[in-house]
This record gives C-alpha cells, structure tokens and sequence, in this order.
C-alpha cells in the first residue's frame, strides 16, 4: 500500500509500522432522502489539519500511535455488490498484515462490505451500532442492499443477540419489533438519548471481537446537520464522546468506521469538525490499554 498524501492528521506512519489503517469509501448510490456522503472522506481528511493531535479527553495524542492512510477506494457508483466487494478485499488485506481497519464512509452500506471481511477473520464477531434508525429493512423499495438495510444484512451473518444498537429513534414499526426480538435495542426515548446500556453491552462482550460502526447522525441535528437524513432528539457531542472512549477503552474492537457525513449540507464546517474529532478519540481509544 502506498501512502495517501491527503492523510487525516498524524496518520502517516508506514503501512508495516501502523497497527490502524484508515481507509474511505466514497460511495452513496443507495442513499434514500438526501446524497452527498461520498464526499465525506476527502472532507475529514481535509478539515483534520484544523483540529489538534492531541485529545484532552484522553490525555493522548495521535502521534503517539502508529495509523497509517490508506486514501478513498474507487468504488463503482452503479453496482452496491461491486462496491461492498472492493471495500471487502481492502479490508482483507488490511486484516492479512495483522492490523485494524478503520473506514470512513460514505453511507452506511459501507459497513456491510468490511463487517463481510472481519467476520471471515473472526466468526465470532459480534457489533455495536450508534444511529438515529434501525436500518433493519428487508429491502428499500425492493433493493435489499441499501443503507436502510445494512444491519439486517450484518444480523443475517451474525444471527441473534449479537448486534447492540444505541440511539435508535427511526424506524418501521416492525423494524423495532424485529430489534426487541433479535437484537439489544436501547431506543431513544420522549426523555432523551440513553446510553447506560453501554455499561451492559461492555459487560457482556469482554473478551470478543466487536465490530463498531458510528452512523454519525445518531447525533441530534442541532449539534450536527451535515448529514442525509437528520433525526430530531439525537445525542450531544460529549455523550456519544463519552461512550465511544468507554467501548474504546474496553471492549476489543476488530474494526470500525464512521459514516454518513454529507458537508455540503452544513456550510459552517462544523459537522465536518465533530467527525474529525469523532475520529480522533476513537482511534485513540481502540488503540490504547484496554481496562
């Protein structure tokens, strides 16, 4: 792999040095209300040099750690098979070398191409999912790949009582039916985002593989609108800062990624701000010391 000259801040260590490899997948072909996530990457990247390496929450630093860009995979707009296959082979060969993938979408269809590929490497994978919907369709308007879909597929890998979902307030009615009966649900309620389940959820997975995937617009619209499909009644910034360094701190996370940043849709720059800073803390969290 060679290096991407446009790397999020820090990451530019070498390929065999790093123990975390970032890599983007621009690609929004199934989105359902608003597009524009594909331009999420190149935008972190890019507004990642207006934040600091280091994280007060933390007490870490980015450049204490080895990550390494890989840049945006060129993915084919007009087959969502042929773009989860590529993102499933970079991820392979992340995962070959004995490293960590971390994505950054793009829509959240993504998650399913790098959730194939690590649950080739460890069957026994299990998932944590933070988002304002389910994303527990069969299919949308009769395509069951879609963003809207995504973690019905991953449940259809994994299978019952593996996927632990945070923030949840959209949905179908049988789309939380489906989640009460197969899956740990913590929905939003008229009080508020809950994420004291994330005590539960790391209580019961020490010791697993977690596959952690952050739709970024379980956070409320009014902390963060660049996104597709905004949910009224999300969670502030520092709760979901909070849970992410918690998990990170934890649990033993095989990959992750972050999704469904649309910038243009907030001409402020300030969504594009939180994402990198969402970014930073949970590299830094899944690469320190486990608690």
């Amino acid at each position: 792999m060679k290096n991407e000259i446009k790397a999020f801040i820090a990451a530019d260590c070498d390929f065999e040095t790093a123990d975390t490899v970032i890599f983007g997948a621009p690609f929004d072909s199934t989105t359902s209300f608003r597009p524009g996530t594909r331009f999420g990457p190149a935008a972190i990247r890019s507004e990642s040099f207006g934040i600091e390496t280091y994280s007060p929450y933390q007490d870490k630093d980015l450049c204490d750690i080895n990550v390494f860009d890989s840049g945006d995979l060129e993915l084919c707009f007009g087959s969502p098979e042929q773009a989860l296959a590529d993102i499933g082979a970079h991820t392979r060969e992340i995962l070959s070398a004995g490293k960590r993938p971390v994505m950054i979408g793009g829509e959240h269809l993504v998650t399913l191409g790098a959730f194939r590929a690590v649950h080739e490497k460890y069957p026994d994978l299990y998932m944590i999912h933070f988002d304002a919907h389910t994303d527990l369709r069969e299919d949308y308007l009769g395509q069951p790949l879609s963003h809207a879909c995504v973690i019905r597929r991953c449940h259809d890998i994994i299978g019952d009582g593996r996927i632990w979902q945070f923030g949840i307030r959209s949905g179908e009615r049988y789309e939380f039916e489906f989640a009460k009966a197969h899956n740990h649900i913590y929905p939003t309620t008229v009080k508020g985002v809950d994420f004291s389940g994330v005590d539960d959820a790391i209580a019961a997975l020490k010791g697993k593989k977690v596959y952690l995937t952050i739709d970024l617009d379980v956070l409320d619209p009014a902390y963060f609108c660049g996104t597709g499909t905004p949910e009224a009644g999300g969670a502030t910034f520092n709760q979901l800062l909070e849970a992410i360094i918690k998990i990170g701190n934890s649990l033993d996370i095989a990959a992750a990624d972050i999704n469904e940043l649309s910038p243009h849709y907030d001409q402020s720059g300030a969504s594009t701000a939180i994402a990198c800073k969402i970014l930073r803390e949970l590299l830094l969290a899944i690469n320190g010391d486990r608690q």
